[in-house]
């Protein structure tokens, strides 16, 4: 596994919109955001799409030809995704993965920009990292998921928590944009506690569903290539039904992909629904009788861990608590 440089002081970030563009409802978070990496001592530097209020930001086209800018610009030692949004598959078709393979650079997003990270990780073998977004770091005192994801970037590899409460969809915000902390965060694991270690490999299931079937992913290689380790799943859903859960997972199982598997994550789902089964029903329908988490502190409904796809992890969930370490090996 290839592990990019972390930053140091006065190192540059470049900013991209693989997804969508940044519209002036987001904008101020994002400056907001700037004002944090600001002051870790770090400088950004922006593609011409990040401030296109559209979604997707650009052509396709457009997007990957950025994308490479920044990968081959030597200053630049970090690439971070803007926003979320929809429709970054358009882009994969013209991405030039041995620009990124060439030069291998942290790249960090979570939701769409998964569209990136998954393949880069399962094909390239360089490690990325699903955290948030370079707008989301937009309140005035940052809450400690997000100074973990601003240490994690600087090398400091923090041992991570679960947190003690989680912010509904519909909670008011803030006035100092800070989380709306209101219900007790528990993981819940079905099948029993469990302690487990392997790599971290996953993201957005609504996207990773997408990819399936699809040259620009090699998961069978990289289980392969890991077998000794095992992996262990984290999945972010964000609008998939129980049901569609079900056949997404049901698939990847009978192509292989969980064939080393040591335990599954489910975070908490933004957007739930489902007619004949619940979430619960779904994995186990799937998976059987398997080590896995539910309504963890993982993806869209925060406050979320910051995950290295391809790092080795150490989890342990038990009695509604978790706790992950990860090594870079």
């Amino acid at each position: 596994m290839i592990y990019p440089e972390f930053l140091k002081e006065n190192d540059l970030i470049g900013v991209t919109a693989p997804s969508a563009g940044l519209d002036e409802g987001h904008l101020t978070g994002y400056l907001k955001s700037l004002e944090h990496f600001h002051a870790r001592g770090w400088q950004v530097t922006e593609t011409p799409n990040v401030r296109l209020p559209d979604l997707p930001s650009s052509s396709g086209h457009q997007r990957a030809k950025e994308l490479k800018g920044l990968c081959q610009d030597s200053r630049v030692k970090m690439i971070w995704c803007a926003a979320g949004g929809d429709f970054l598959v358009e882009m994969l078709p013209e991405v030039d993965f041995e620009a990124l393979r060439a030069h291998p650079k942290w790249m960090q997003g979570y939701s769409d920009p998964t569209g990136l990270l998954f393949p880069i990780t399962t094909k390239l073998d360089i490690a990325t990292i699903y955290g948030l977004n370079a707008g989301g770091f937009d309140m005035e005192t940052l809450h400690p998921a997000l100074e973990n994801s601003l240490d994690l970037l600087a090398g400091k590899m923090p041992v991570q928590h679960s947190f003690e409460r989680w912010q509904p969809f519909d909670a008011s915000p803030r006035p100092d944009g800070g989380y709306n902390l209101t219900r007790p965060v528990c993981w819940q694991t079905p099948n029993g506690a469990f302690d487990v270690s392997g790599r971290l490999l996953g993201g957005c299931l609504d996207v990773i569903d997408i990819l399936r079937g699809t040259d620009f992913i090699d998961v069978p290689g990289f289980v392969k290539r890991y077998e000794q380790d095992g992996v262990i799943w984290y999945f972010d859903v964000f609008a998939m039904t129980a049901e569609q859960v079900f056949y997404s997972l049901w698939s990847m199982k009978m192509q292989g992909w969980f064939r080393t598997a040591k335990a599954f994550v489910f975070g908490r789902v933004m957007f739930p629904g489902g007619m004949m089964l619940n979430y619960e029903q779904a994995v186990r329908r799937a998976l059987g009788d398997v080590p896995f988490a539910l309504e963890a502190d993982v993806g869209h409904v925060k406050p979320c861990f910051t995950l290295i796809n391809g790092a080795l992890g150490h989890l342990t969930v038990e009695k509604g608590r978790a706790k992950l370490e990860m090594e870079l090996k």
